[in-house]
């Protein structure tokens, strides 16, 4: 194979690059560096430049989540390659191992957590229980009466705009050069159409877009989830770790309507960023105070003293969804796309930072006929013949 080439595939010329990815954020950023890495020359083109989207309205939560197995299975590969990546980081991506402290308000949740806590450790995960004191020793400013909880140590935090910035500006054995401004209309039979009628030629195209893809690939099986964010002013030492409420995972699987759950974070910077909330059937990114206010009640539940802080701002994102809750990692189904080397890296919901890492892996594995560490199968596309997408 020539060096820098996908298999099978000619370069006619140095300026076509191997692959050309559709997309910016995390993701697409993450599988640029993958694949610059093993030699191939890499276009990324996002309409509004690098991070932003879904990756700059998010939390940014590396974390370790253990259902469905698969998940399971590729937010550790990931979160390993972010820990081990980590020294090479700078201040400015914000990357701090604060852990994740799982609250449990009753008995019924804490034996929800004691079985996730056997999972985990089964799996080779760091993580104890914590009783009702040592849970309010962890985090004093959680309210008395809680049953304990389970913390994760190694989970971190990063914040993801400047990691995807950081991803493309390092030196590889390929190249990777960024449109920032590049609105992508059309996936060509020779690469991608512009909407100035520019047609880029390429190996292999590859959506790294969200939400955005199916309008690249029309019947592509994504949803969006939107959820609120609010922060704080500077609060330093108030919270410790990133909580979150065993309820969480409960709400982050519900399939309709609208569900809030407790989850914050601490910065950096002092401040708290509080979360979550889940809608579905809308694609409005206004704020919604009705929203906010019970998200924000749920969070006082938990930590009675939020309210009394200072919010600076609350912002909406959308997380892009697939219908059995795992994302779309691989070649696109055949006949899906005009491009005959079409691949998918779309549908993280909101794993999307914390899996970009492992994501890019398989991608370049698949791409270039490597062994990766995890099973691809469980996230490839062609899972939509089946029909196994359609349920969550």
């Amino acid at each position: 194979m020539t060096q820098g080439a996908l298999p099978g595939a000619a370069r006619p010329d140095a300026a076509r690059p191997d692959v050309i990815i559709v997309g910016a954020g995390i993701v697409g950023t993450a599988c640029a560096h993958e694949l610059a890495a093993h030699g191939l020359s890499v276009l990324i083109l996002d309409r509004a430049g690098i991070g932003t989207g879904t990756t700059a309205a998010g939390m940014g939560h590396l974390v370790v989540m253990d259902d469905p197995p698969a998940e399971f299975a590729l937010s550790a590969w990931s979160r390993d390659l972010w820990l081990a990546l980590a020294p090479r980081l700078q201040a400015r991506q914000a990357f701090v191992r604060c852990g994740t402290v799982w609250a449990a308000a009753d008995e019924e949740e804490m034996a929800a957590a004691r079985a996730r806590q056997q999972i985990l450790q089964a799996q080779g995960i760091a993580c104890a229980m914590l009783d009702a004191a040592q849970l309010r020793e962890a985090e004093p400013a959680l309210r008395e009466g809680l049953a304990g909880g389970m913390i994760v140590p190694d989970d971190a935090v990063v914040y993801a705009p400047t990691a995807s910035a950081w991803l493309l500006e390092q030196p590889l054995a390929g190249r990777i050069e960024v449109r920032g401004d590049a609105d992508v209309v059309a996936i060509e039979r020779s690469g991608v159409r512009l909407a100035d009628g520019t047609v880029l030629a390429t190996g292999a195209v590859l959506l790294a877009n969200g939400l955005a893809a199916p309008t690249l690939m029309p019947g592509l099986p994504l949803v969006p989830k939107k959820g609120h964010l609010l922060i704080t002013d500077r609060y330093p030492g108030v919270v410790r770790h990133q909580i979150l409420e065993l309820g969480y995972i409960k709400s982050a699987h519900q399939a309709s309507g609208t569900s809030v759950a407790f989850n914050v974070q601490p910065r950096p910077t002092g401040q708290l960023l509080i979360g979550s909330s889940r809608q579905f059937d809308t694609t409005d990114p206004a704020v919604e105070p009705a929203v906010l206010a019970r998200m924000l009640r749920r969070a006082a539940e938990f930590m009675p003293g939020l309210p009394a802080l200072n919010a600076l701002r609350a912002w909406t994102g959308f997380r892009p969804a697939t219908l059995d809750g795992l994302p779309l990692i691989g070649p696109a189904l055949p006949g899906s796309s005009p491009h005959p080397d079409t691949w998918l890296a779309v549908g993280h919901e909101g794993l999307g930072v914390t899996t970009a890492l492992g994501t890019a892996k398989l991608i370049a594995a698949q791409m270039l006929g490597h062994d990766a560490l995890i099973d691809s199968a469980p996230y490839l596309p062609a899972r939509l013949n089946n029909g196994s997408a359609a349920h969550g």
